[in-house]
């Protein structure tokens, strides 16, 4: 897949988080005592059940939190000790639900990624914005008020956005909640092929492990696993963090590994649906 050089960042960013605790009440934290380190241009993926603190992490790696105690720093420079200027340069989210439109097109909302890299709103570097358009397949939607656009569409507007950013780290919340199947396959083999650092909660395991170089599992607020994906999502993991019981093979097609659940309750477990 080519990138276009207008959506190129400087260099992919090392992510390391240290001892990353994070509450709205100290005495009872959301999440507590998270330790790890992300090489520059890999790709981790956070995974664990709802409630499991995904999106607080991410809060606090994008700097939407300051965290209660440890930190998060970018080639080993505190997040919170960077301007946030020079953070948004660096850093670009994707996040579960896009922000309210207010009322402006599929074309001008991806442009809002050009503002950290303006020293003025002249016009004058539309490039990166077409070459968005074009990677996310939206060109024909550009003059569309975003607020008439499917919530799969949406949501390759804000990855496309956050492209033309061109971040050294790219964090996505659930970025294939909204997208059909080959829209999630397409957008998780670009991320790959981006000259960037990514990190991305999501709920599939088996797009987990074939995208990611590492997962982190997380578990009411506590690291369960970190490392390889092989490593890490094991059926005993598994069940242990989600409940159910896992059965791990090779597809046919991709050799890629292919997961199977089913419930681990006895009485629900041979539960079938005409």
């Amino acid at each position: 897949m080519m990138i276009s050089r207008h959506l190129l960042g400087d260099r992919p960013a090392a992510l390391a988080a240290r001892d990353l605790t994070w509450g709205v009440d100290r005495s009872e934290p959301i999440i507590s005592g998270i330790s790890f380190d992300v090489a520059p241009g890999e790709t981790l993926a956070v995974v664990g059940p709802n409630g499991a603190g995904k999106s607080s992490l991410l809060r606090c790696l994008y700097r939407y939190h300051r965290p209660t105690t440890g930190t998060a720093s970018l080639d080993g420079q505190d997040l919170w000790s960077l301007s946030a200027r020079d953070c948004a340069r660096r850093v670009a989210t994707v996040l579960q639900e896009p922000a309210s439109d207010f009322g402006l097109t599929v074309a001008e909302i991806i442009e809002l990624g050009l503002t950290p890299h303006r020293r003025s709103w002249a016009r004058t570097d539309y490039e990166p914005v077409e070459d968005a358009l074009a990677l996310m397949q939206l060109t024909h939607l550009a003059g569309r008020d975003l607020a008439t656009l499917s919530g799969g569409e949406k949501q390759r507007v804000m990855v496309a956005r956050a492209l033309v950013q061109k971040p050294d780290l790219l964090i996505l919340d659930e970025p294939t909640n909204h997208l059909d199947i080959r829209h999630q396959l397409e957008v998780l083999a670009m991320l790959r092929a981006l000259p960037v650092t990514v990190v991305v909660s999501i709920h599939d395991l088996a797009l987990a492990s074939s995208h990611a170089d590492s997962v982190l599992v997380l578990h009411a607020g506590r690291m369960a696993a970190f490392g390889a994906p092989l490593d890490v999502l094991t059926p005993a993991a598994i069940s242990s963090t989600f409940a159910v019981g896992t059965s791990i093979d090779r597809h046919p097609v991709t050799g890629q590994p292919r997961f199977s659940f089913h419930l681990n309750d006895p009485e629900t477990a041979g539960d079938t649906y005409a």
